[in-house]
């Protein structure tokens, strides 16, 4: 039986975190290089700043050439990628009967294409490894809704889950595990972005998150470590067995 410090020892392991550079990416990035590993941060944005063994590559995941081009900078650099965490995504509101094709493309674009380009992508050279570990950000709003105005990033992300399942289980013979980790509300800048004013005319954003701080029966929202602390979990040996699960991360606000 490995010890503990061993299950959660991640040095010499090489992992991409997509959308880490800031909020629950920022939180993943800085558990997974505390256990040791070096951390390529795939991002539009430029994290502000880079510890020992943290490294940022420009990528836009809804694009296709920018994901093989992270791929192969990480393999030239590292000649390894053990750990995948496809984290990056979007959440704007829009009613359906008011949205443009545009908007609902551009989170599936992001929050769907996004997922499956660095699942092929990085899932090729796991499987030339012999062994890799993917985890997959979903949500709450994958198994329920929590609010009226998000139909399109709910699409998203019950997909997410409906992907990692039938990838968990094409790529669990080459070695490869995939799980995936519903959040509920989360601190972090895109939340605050929508309590300070940048969403639909009409809608009491104040209002809307008291309602839901009020179902959550621990009484608080999370913060990006809550979901960064499972993720490292997954990332490890701790949980050598699993591939295909869903680990709900909401101050049980899915009882209510």
């Amino acid at each position: 039986m490995k010890p503990i410090a061993e299950l959660f020892n991640l040095t010499g392991q090489t992992a991409i975190v997509t959308g880490g550079a800031m909020g629950i990416g920022q939180g993943i990035v800085q558990r997974l290089h505390e256990a040791g590993a070096n951390v390529i941060i795939a991002d539009v944005a430029e994290p502000k700043s880079l510890t020992d063994n943290e490294f940022y590559i420009k990528t836009d995941i809804s694009d296709e050439t920018s994901i093989k081009n992270l791929v192969t900078a990480v393999q030239k650099q590292f000649g390894r990628i053990d750990i995948l965490v496809n984290n990056a995504g979007i959440f704007p509101q829009q009613p359906v009967l008011a949205m443009e094709l545009s908007f609902w493309e551009k989170i599936q674009a992001v929050n769907l294409r996004g997922t499956f380009l660095c699942c092929r992508e990085v899932g090729n050279v796991m499987a030339k490894q012999g062994r890799g570990n993917i985890v997959n950000i979903a949500s709450i709003d994958a198994l329920h809704p929590s609010m009226a105005g998000l139909a399109a990033y709910d699409a998203s992300k019950h997909a997410v889950w409906g992907f990692t399942k039938n990838f968990a289980l094409e790529v669990g013979k080459l070695g490869i595990r995939v799980n995936a980790i519903a959040p509920g509300s989360i601190n972090t800048e895109g939340v605050k972005n929508l309590n300070s004013g940048a969403v639909p005319a009409g809608v009491d954003m104040t209002a809307i998150m008291k309602q839901f701080l009020a179902k959550i029966p621990l009484g608080r929202m999370g913060e990006p470590d809550d979901i960064a602390m499972a993720t490292l979990f997954l990332a490890s040996a701790a949980s050598s067995y699993m591939t295909g699960s869903m680990m709900v991360v909401d101050g049980g606000v899915l009882l209510s």
